[in-house]
């Protein structure tokens, strides 16, 4: 570095450490980034409180905290630039769950997690003179200056610089691993944990309790005086215990919803049933016809094999009870982990088939769409395109129909058809014989005897995710030959500021090369977190579906927080066309991320298939049972505003429905093909 430039640098320095220590004046109303609880009490004039350094002296500098957390999804899989934040608490004063955070009462702190141990520690250096809104909170009816209140919460970046701007806005207020304890079950009251305050004077009041109705921040709170400059508010005392120590401790906490249900000290049939009370309450789908299955006879069937399992000190007859009690569901969210027995119990039903993949085609027909080389079908003479009739004796579409797949349960009617027929010529060991009426290319029937052997390769043919590439990035984008853009979102379970920027620079890309249109392949994405990329092609607002959870007060799902909603993106980019590809595979927040981008003015949504239909929230509904087995259960749904549930069992239907017969069924990527003539039509 150049001298001079050294010189400028220092000065630079200099005249920025004079400015961030100097107490001068701080403007209460006037300015864009101040509030007060109550408008109507701001006088009619600018009001501006001057301070000076030795008033604010003496005070709290810094603030430091923990927190263990045993959900691990949010912070060790959509983010990787960690840190807390000092949340301006103004938009629960207001109760205005749309409130922004001000970029400039935002202040991080570096936040060093502990992956291995579920933990995470920070420390925070205070600012001088905070620039959060002032609130007037001492229920006098008199105005006053008012203090400026903050909690510390848990502020990962999404996309864009560090704070929460932009695109990246913060609103409302903290509720998950944050300095305060809020009530999930009554709009997100703070309860309890701990504020951080600040007063331009020692002339200010605070509340010192919840008053009798359990509130804050209503006239029935009793108050107290503080000191001017930082000050702890510990809300798990009562009255409130106020501090003013140079080092405050402001720890973290999880919501007892949101973690991990852990009943793994329990005996089998203990945790089994624990799980089961709360499901029976919980689940997101009771009382939604077709979903819930029936409580009593599923009981009546699955604890017997419970009981057995835990007199014989049997995991492995545990976890295939738990199997078929999760299969019992219409729900492709409920599942069951148990880790190699998992494996075991999938693949026993996995590793024999008879050489030979079929596709159903929409007229009803079953053609083969591959055979295994040198495989008992193949040396029967069994050949592409041929079309089975009957098996051991049964019309082929009945065979199908009486296919029990291990690896539901599911949402939709056409995700489970896919599924039988993918098992249709799978056995559960060597040497087992079918009877196979085939009518072949060329137009004769025959009947063959097929014995299973050991082979997987037809039963992969068969995957949906034909595509699918573990080491992919979450989006990836090319210039197709026909001139036109293609992004293939691969996961939204990622890290999220990844996902994000990789999707805008491929639509920068794709405008600086104006592209005669774009196509979006959401197929093979099985959700994560949606991230409403359909604002960067509208400046309107998309409704989504509202979110609900079961409530002990009311005994019924009840609304938590707003409605979910696309907000248009600051960067707009027009296209002349843009195409959506979805498929059966696209499940939960693909579908979220599916269902905006088919609400954007122009745009086409092309597909065999609707996307899978399952959509819910599972962050809740997470059992660790004994022997290292995990139960998933959704616990949220989403509604419109008729009642009606959002997405579950349908999925986001194609506006342009491309056929399953045999030019399709065999076309390296039929789809893709049609959205390309589409665009260039």
């Amino acid at each position: 570095m150049k001298r001079s430039q050294k010189i400028i640098f220092l000065i630079i320095a200099l005249l920025s450490w004079i400015l961030m220590v100097s107490c001068l004046s701080a403007t209460n109303v006037g300015d864009k980034n101040t509030q007060i609880a109550d408008p109507t009490k701001a006088p009619a004039i600018e009001q501006v409180i001057e301070m000076d350094c030795d008033s604010l002296s003496g005070g709290p500098l810094r603030v430091k905290g923990s927190m263990n957390y045993s959900n691990e999804f949010v912070t060790e899989t959509y983010y990787v630039e960690h840190a807390v934040m000092l949340f301006d608490m103004t938009g629960f004063v207001l109760r205005d769950e749309e409130w922004e955070i001000p970029v400039n009462s935002q202040i991080l702190g570096y936040l060093d997690l502990d992956e291995d141990n579920n933990t995470g520690s920070y420390m925070m250096q205070l600012p001088r003179v905070p620039l959060g809104a002032f609130n007037d909170v001492d229920q006098s009816g008199t105005f006053n200056s008012g203090v400026q209140i903050f909690a510390i919460g848990y502020e990962p970046n999404l996309y864009g610089g560090p704070f929460a701007v932009g695109d990246d806005l913060e609103r409302g207020w903290p509720g998950y691993l944050a300095s305060v304890k809020t009530d999930s079950e009554n709009q997100d009251e703070v309860i309890g944990g701990k504020l951080l305050i600040w007063a331009a004077d020692a002339e200010e009041s605070f509340p010192s309790g919840f008053g009798d109705d359990g509130l804050l921040f209503t006239a029935d709170d009793p108050v107290q005086t503080i000191s001017s400059g930082y000050t702890l508010v510990d809300m798990d005392q009562t009255p409130f215990a106020f501090s003013r120590d140079e080092e405050l401790v402001m720890d973290l906490y999880e919501p007892d919803d949101i973690a991990i249900k852990d009943y793994t000290d329990m005996s089998y049939t203990e945790a089994f049933n624990t799980m089961l009370e709360v499901i029976r309450k919980e689940y997101a789908f009771n009382g939604i016809e077709g979903k819930q299955p029936e409580y009593e006879a599923l009981y009546d069937e699955i604890y017997p094999r419970i009981v057995a399992a835990e007199t014989d000190h049997n995991a492995e007859a545990y976890f295939a009870a738990l199997l078929d009690f999760t299969l019992a569901f219409h729900d492709g969210h409920v599942g069951v982990d148990g880790g190699d027995r998992f494996i075991e119990q999938i693949y026993e039903h996995i590793y024999f088939g008879y050489g030979l993949a079929v596709r159903e085609l929409d007229n009803g027909e079953v053609i083969v769409t591959f055979v295994t080389p040198e495989s008992g079908a193949a040396n029967a003479g069994i050949g592409l395109r041929d079309k089975i009739l009957e098996i051991d004796g049964l019309p082929v579409s009945d065979a199908i129909n009486n296919v029990v797949s291990v690896i539901g349960p599911y949402s939709t009617d056409f995700g489970k058809r896919w599924d039988q027929v993918r098992f249709l010529f799978r056995a559960e060991s060597m040497d087992q014989e079918i009877e196979v009426k085939v009518q072949q290319f060329n137009g004769d029937n025959k009947t063959i005897t097929l014995t299973s052997e050991y082979e997987v390769d037809s039963f992969y043919a068969g995957s949906p995710y034909l595509f699918y590439d573990p080491v992919a990035l979450p989006v990836e984008f090319e210039l197709l030959e026909s001139g036109i853009g293609y992004i293939r979102m691969n996961s939204n379970y990622d890290d999220l500021n990844l996902v994000v920027r990789l999707f805008e620079r491929a639509l920068k890309a794709f405008e600086e090369n104006e592209v005669p249109g774009v196509i979006i392949d959401m197929r093979e994405n099985s959700g994560g977190a949606s991230l409403g990329v359909a604002g960067y092609f509208t400046t309107q607002e998309i409704p989504l579906g509202q979110l609900e959870y079961y409530s002990e007060k009311t005994a019924q799902f009840e609304p938590e927080g707003l409605p979910d909603k696309v907000i248009a993106n600051e960067n707009q980019y027009h296209f002349d066309r843009l195409v959506t590809l979805v498929n059966l595979t696209c499940y939960s927040a693909c579908e979220i991320e599916a269902y905006g981008l088919s609400q954007v003015p122009g745009m086409e949504v092309i597909g065999t298939f609707p996307t899978g239909g399952v959509e819910a929230e599972v962050a809740r509904g997470e059992f660790l049972l004994p022997e290292d087995i995990t139960v998933r259960v959704p616990t949220g749904r989403f509604t419109l505003p008729d009642g009606s549930v959002f997405l579950e069992g349908q999925g986001v239907q194609p506006t342009i429905v491309v056929p399953i017969n045999e030019d399709t069924v065999f076309a390296e990527d039929a789809v893709l093909d049609i959205a390309e003539t589409y665009i260039l039509q």
